[in-house]
């Protein structure tokens, strides 16, 4: 291999994170390639015009494109940023709370149902009120807040008739009362590089939601516990969602692999696109380990 390895670039489409990411590879001199996943094929009996690449940075907005894309190349040997079994593990929610359990990394009380019975008594157990969220979705979309029975009686019945597997799979947490904000870290490696707070009068504080950013101060206690979070799903490039419980302190939420940084970089002054395309090209040059 030589000094300038060879990089793709797979994404959807070019948003405010995509131009960083290609100025910061060009800063470098990077010799690098854009990958429209709309026009990509991976052609199972011919992986050479994959194998090219030293490192493949996925930016899909597409979880199930994304997913897939990085299986077919983790499996022909091509280094990737993140891993199929990372994006695996951080696109499903349910995969990543298990994953987080068996790691003892603090989480909110979290608890899966097939049926609408016995998801009405999952809730029950925890007390209302409770969050149901889908196993697979960003952005904040389809969050339901339930209060008592009556409305997770309503909202049982209205995600079993909607048919789609994944509504089958009822996926409850605790109610947390958030101070009107919760945390976003982002962790490259072993760590953490920035965080802010999301703040919003709204229990859904999503920046894609109305959230507003502002600095938040990255801790001891922050950096360590967004370490273990990262480190129990495999590690790589992430954005770590952290909630801070009244009694119970910081909580691990949500874990992203192909996050959003439109408003971090602004507001922390922090350059994550870079920092990222260092660790992808220290990943092309064999400094660090991803398959």
């Amino acid at each position: 291999m030589g000094s300038r390895p060879h990089i793709g670039v797979l994404y959807s489409r070019v948003r405010v994170e995509e131009k960083w990411i290609f100025a910061a590879l060009e800063q470098r001199g990077a010799d690098y390639e854009r990958i429209d996943d709309r026009q990509a094929v991976f052609d199972l009996d011919h992986p050479q015009s994959w194998r090219q690449f030293d490192a493949v940075l996925e930016r899909s907005i597409s979880y199930s494109r994304g997913l897939y894309a990085l299986q077919v190349l983790n499996a022909w040997g091509v280094p990737t940023v993140n891993t199929a079994a990372v994006a695996q593990a951080c696109g499903d929610k349910l995969v990543t709370s298990a994953l987080l359990a068996r790691a003892g990394v603090p989480q909110p009380r979290t608890a899966m149902a097939f049926e609408p019975e016995s998801a009405l008594q999952a809730m029950e157990d925890i007390g209302y009120p409770v969050i149901v969220k889908p196993v697979i979705g960003s952005w904040g979309r389809l969050l339901a807040k339930i209060n008592d029975r009556d409305a997770a009686e309503a909202v049982l019945e209205h995600k079993a008739t909607l048919g789609d597997y994944q509504h089958s799979i009822f996926y409850i947490q605790e109610y947390v009362p958030k101070p009107e904000r919760d945390i976003r870290a982002f962790v490259l490696g072993d760590k953490t590089v920035a965080a802010i707070y999301r703040k919003s009068q709204h229990w859904i504080t999503n920046t894609a939601r109305g959230g507003q950013g502002e600095v938040c101060p990255v801790t001891p206690e922050l950096d360590e516990l967004c370490g273990r979070a990262a480190q129990a799903v495999g590690g790589g490039v992430l954005a770590v969602d952290v909630i801070e419980h009244p009694e119970r302190g910081l909580l691990i939420n949500e874990i992203n692999h192909t996050m959003e940084f439109h408003t971090s970089v602004p507001t922390t002054g922090v350059d994550i696109p870079g920092m990222i395309v260092d660790h992808l090209l220290d990943v092309a040059h064999g400094k660090v380990k991803v398959l």
